[in-house]
């Protein structure tokens, strides 16, 4: 009887080692390289030198503006790490980060960009009738000015030399905080913009490129325009001109989807990013900017798509498909 029943389980243990690990398989691996090869390959993208650049179903960051760029991603474009935010509408972090991203394209309603007028706005060095924007900035969002730091390691080195140049504010700052000894740069970094924004007045610490030797170093120096400018003051230079009328922005420019790796930007995301893409492209080729436009466009129309063949949804652009007709059709960047 036990020999029966052990004889018995092993054959249905056997049975369904072959059918699920081998033969379960094997049909579906034919079917998927007889029929659906591409799909099954994970569906990979190739540049005009027939090399693989990525999938066709993940996002991948673009950095260049002779490029549409994809949704923002919370995952950083990991295919591994595949993630939503989930940041609450109430949590300053998605406003800050929205606004970061609207602050260096928004224009306001005829087309002007507002970018020199928040430089203004920020030379003035006023915040709701107070001084020292870059203090209150760093007061009221200490996360901020914390990921600042974060953000690269010469902006840490900075800080860590303003410690050494301003021994008297580090012992107030362990004074007011016994718990923390020996503070990093992180820990000082509201301490650190109160005092620079008393000492560098309508100024902000930013990336500067110099030529040392025949080579190029990037320094951090206190200045009164550059994008950061721009990405981390449009929120506050917003609430202190709320009645300015702006461009609307497709809201695909600036939110996350849900896996962190949406592929597609909508139609109007893809054409409110042309005139960067076109105008870079035109001064690259030398070539005129509206027919280099209308190329450009007729690239986006024939590349967007809705689903089920257009019977359902919007139209959509994958991107790096349309990126690579870019390259295919005006060559690599510069």
């Amino acid at each position: 009887m036990f020999v029966k029943t052990v004889s018995k389980s092993l054959f249905l243990l056997i049975s369904l080692v072959i059918i699920t690990c081998i033969i379960y398989p094997g049909i579906l691996w034919i079917i998927g390289q007889g029929f659906f090869p591409f799909q099954a390959n994970g569906s990979m993208l190739y540049n005009s030198e027939n090399k693989p650049i990525g999938s066709k179903l993940i996002a991948q960051p673009f950095t260049k503006d002779e490029f549409f760029q994809p949704r923002p991603s919370a995952a950083s474009y990991d295919a591994s790490a595949s993630a939503s935010s989930a940041l609450a509408p109430s949590n300053y972090a998605l406003r800050a980060r929205i606004a970061s991203s609207i602050g260096a394209v928004a224009k306001y309603q005829n087309g002007q960009s507002i970018t020199s007028d928040i430089e203004k706005w920020f030379k003035e060095n006023l915040y709701q009738g107070k001084s020292n924007i870059v203090s209150q900035w760093a007061t009221l969002h200490n996360s901020l000015a914390t990921a600042w730091i974060n953000a690269d390691p010469s902006h840490g080195a900075y800080v860590d030399q303003w410690t050494k140049t301003h021994p008297e504010m580090v012992k107030q700052f362990i004074r007011d905080n016994p718990s923390i000894t020996q503070p990093k740069a992180v820990d000082l970094a509201v301490v650190f913009f109160q005092n620079f924004s008393k000492e560098n007045p309508g100024k902000f610490p930013s990336s500067i490129n110099q030529t040392v030797n025949g080579k190029t170093e990037s320094t951090i120096q206190p200045t009164i325009n550059d994008s950061d400018i721009q990405s981390l003051f449009f929120d506050m230079w917003r609430q202190d001109n709320p009645d300015m009328l702006l461009q609307t922005i497709p809201s695909d420019f600036v939110t996350t989807s849900a896996s962190g790796l949406d592929p597609h930007i909508s139609l109007e995301n893809a054409n409110y990013q042309l005139d960067r893409v076109a105008s870079k492209w035109a001064t690259h080729l030398k070539r005129n900017p509206k027919d280099v436009r209308n190329e450009i466009e007729e690239m986006i129309k024939a590349n967007a798509s809705a689903p089920l063949g257009g019977l359902a949804g919007e139209k959509f652009v994958n991107v790096l498909e349309l990126n690579i007709e870019l390259e295919k059709r005006f060559g690599p960047p510069l």
